[in-house]
């Protein structure tokens, strides 16, 4: 009776020691909070809820403390995390979510007011701006790469360059990226208004010319070929992008171009997000490190829209009356989209009740895209 007892008793103590309690931390529950302000933000403001939601609830899975060895956690080997986030460690899922942003992007604005493209170009300045930044406080260039792409504010593209450059930096900087793209509404406006008068707000654009389908598709097949030209890194992203808007302006190939930018899209955004989320232990997530990230993200998020505005601001010095870009679409090239043109909107409407900027913004917001993915590629042409 008495080994009866011991035996049962052993094995409840067994059963404690393997309980998340027991394996609990101050670092799991901080990163427990931070998971739950993600889903309150996603749920009650409606902050990205898309990615929000899926990354939220993926740092609430990845913090739920366990005992090593039984293949439970993202990083052991033959967990079923482990498997799904072979999509995120090796850049699978980042070129497929570009295929579903070709598929789902009108480059029309962009077509018609070719110009557009340096705003987006020049909102890129963030990147390398972080860069520098992260080289003068001690990072290494790899890892100074990697947080630089976070100014893009595009989430797979700074997965896709992270993984090449600096997995271990993965789950920060795919976080950073995705916070700041949500936070767009929270960050941009009080910089544009900075950075502009009264007047500028005001200025009125022509309206964009009606671009032909003809003229849809050239720019698809040429797009792809002269960027990737360019940079032969970034096809991964660039390929798929532009074969994504093929699919959707040849008119003939209606039923992929849905599926890229719904069912499958929606899929590989789940699995991107959740995955990314739960790569957020705290025993390997919560450091110094990562906190310098967040920082140099918020600063890199707030070049990237000082640099589009500033330069629509100069640009401006060379355009004739009639032709001058209201810098308030400045900040759509970064590539948050459609979230920073909605931004460019709002702010606008807010001086000029009759003055829509969307449509322009959506210019600068569609080369932001293309601009960030050139940008990741430079930067992995030279760090790898």
């Amino acid at each position: 009776m008495a080994e009866f007892f011991s035996f049962i008793g052993e094995n409840i103590s067994q059963f404690i020691h393997f309980t998340a309690f027991a394996n609990f931390t101050v670092g799991h529950l901080i990163m427990i909070c931070f998971g739950l302000l993600f889903i309150y933000l996603a749920i009650a403001k409606e902050f990205e809820p898309m990615l929000l939601v899926p990354i939220g609830f993926g740092i609430l899975i990845g913090n739920i403390a366990f005992a090593p060895g039984f293949e439970i956690g993202i990083y052991e080997e033959g967990s079923v995390l482990n498997y799904l986030y072979f999509g995120v460690r090796y850049g699978v899922y980042p070129p497929l979510i570009f295929l579903g942003i070709g598929a789902m992007t009108d480059f029309s604005a962009l077509i018609s007011n070719p110009k557009l493209m340096l705003v987006g170009a020049a909102a890129q300045l963030g990147i390398f701006g972080a860069y520098c930044l992260a080289l003068a406080l001690g990072f290494t260039p790899n890892e100074a790469g990697a947080i630089g792409i976070i100014g893009g504010a595009d989430g797979p593209t700074a997965i896709f360059l992270t993984s090449k450059l600096s997995p271990d930096l993965l789950g920060a900087i795919a976080i950073s990226a995705y916070s700041y793209m949500a936070m767009v509404p929270v960050i941009q406006p009080p910089i544009m208004r900075l950075l502009t008068s009264k007047k500028e707000r005001t200025i009125r654009m022509k309206p964009p010319r009606v671009v032909s389908k003809k003229e849809k598709i050239i720019f698809a097949i040429a797009g792809m070929i002269f960027t990737t030209s360019i940079v032969p890194s970034a096809i991964p992203l660039l390929g798929m992008l532009f074969f994504g808007n093929l699919l959707k302006e040849s008119g003939v190939t209606r039923r992929l171009a849905d599926t890229a930018k719904g069912p499958m899209i929606d899929i590989v955004t789940i699995l991107i997000g959740l995955t990314v989320g739960a790569s957020t232990q705290a025993t390997t997530f919560l450091t110094w490190k990562s906190v310098g990230i967040f920082f140099l993200g918020a600063l890199s998020f707030a070049i990237a829209t000082f640099g589009g505005v500033i330069f629509v601001k100069i640009f401006n010095l060379f355009l004739k009356e009639g032709n001058k870009i209201n810098p308030l679409i400045g900040n759509a090239g970064v590539s948050a989209v459609p979230h920073s043109a909605r931004v460019s909107q709002v702010v606008g409407l807010e001086y000029d009740r009759t003055n829509h900027l969307l449509m322009h913004a959506m210019g600068p917001n569609v080369a932001g895209v293309i601009g960030s993915a050139v940008a990741a590629g430079i930067l992995l042409s030279f760090l790898s």
